[in-house]
């Protein structure tokens, strides 16, 4: 049953008084008042929502369950939200270098082993397999189409809004003809991953075996979570103490032995913490670019984690010990 919403606007004064209603140190009013207009109020209490006080419940099924309350822990303060939004925001353009390294080496490992074939090797659907090829009745138009019509149309609109002058270049002389290793410069991660998700399994190995990836399906799992987590990123929402809705595949012990830390535990914070997709991110740059700093630069990023009473860096589901690891060594 739908309910209407019938809450009122509140001034950011209002903001503030119902921010100490409920239980938050706001410290000096002034800089309380900068802070909500600098990021506003959902915003802010998205970072204060682990500080809320909690209660456990017997459910009608009887199962107990736990309730999260309006009110804040002892100690919760505007001052500590205000270290995480920053710490947030460092973490975000970290992230965004990282996995910029890997999407522009992926589209010349793409480019360059599809290329090897021929130089249109993305329209040709002997390159992918059947399911993506396969043709469908689609339920909007009735059209017949495939996974591969659709993707080469979401290719072709992007080209064709594109104001790349290699772009011009190609429509100009060639009729808008692109070689595989031209267009994936203008393809952002999502294209690439759901071109690789299409290929025939030898060519999407060999792209794999390039960063040390043991398969196709390892590596599918991998772009389409780094591709989730730059799109937060991206889109400037909180990051560090998300749950994963597109977590990245944990190899079998053994496989990849530079994160079988990943499978000693099956917390939910353990399989869907953002602390996989670091790791992901570390691992994949070590066959990139070994000397890019990044895995430390992280380390030395989380080591600031503005903690607070049961609530540290563990929020991100890091394993214990996880900065003394081989991963994060240069």
């Amino acid at each position: 049953m739908m309910v209407e919403y019938t809450k009122p606007w509140l001034s950011v004064d209002a903001q503030t008084d119902k921010l100490v209603s409920r239980g938050i140190e706001i410290g000096d009013r002034t800089e309380a008042t900068k802070l909500l207009r600098a990021v506003g109020y959902y915003r802010l209490t998205g970072y204060l929502y682990p500080f809320r006080r909690s209660e456990r419940y017997e459910s009608d099924d009887g199962r107990s369950r736990v309730r999260v309350l309006n009110e804040y822990l002892p100690g919760t303060s505007l001052a500590h939200a205000a270290k995480l939004i920053d710490f947030d925001r460092a973490l975000r353009m970290l992230v965004m270098d990282g996995v910029e390294r890997i999407e522009v080496s992926l589209r010349m490992e793409i480019g360059y082993v599809l290329g090897e074939g021929s130089p249109f090797a993305h329209r040709d659907a002997d390159t992918f397999v059947s399911s993506f090829t396969e043709l469908y009745e689609d339920p909007e138009t009735g059209e017949e189409t495939s996974k591969h019509r659709e993707w080469l149309r979401r290719v072709d609109s992007r080209l064709g809004g594109s104001d790349e002058t290699f772009v011009a270049h190609f429509r100009e002389k060639y009729d808008g003809q692109m070689p595989i290793w031209a267009l994936t410069e203008v393809l952002e991660l999502g294209h690439l991953g759901r071109l690789y998700g299409g290929l025939s399994n030898s060519r999407a190995t060999k792209i794999a075996h390039a960063y040390a990836v043991p398969s196709k399906r390892v590596m599918a799992s991998w772009i389409a979570s780094l591709n989730y987590v730059r799109n937060v990123a991206a889109h400037h929402a909180r990051l560090f103490n998300r749950k994963l809705v597109v977590a990245p595949s944990r190899p079998g012990v053994g496989v990849v032995p530079l994160l079988d830390h990943l499978r000693d535990e099956e917390s939910s914070k353990a399989v869907y913490g953002l602390y996989n997709a670091l790791a992901v991110t570390a691992y994949l740059l070590r066959s990139i670019d070994a000397k890019s700093g990044w895995p430390r630069r992280l380390v030395t990023l989380l080591d600031t984690f503005p903690a607070a009473k049961n609530f540290s860096v563990d929020a991100l589901g890091v394993h214990p010990r996880w900065s003394e690891m081989d991963l994060w060594r240069e």
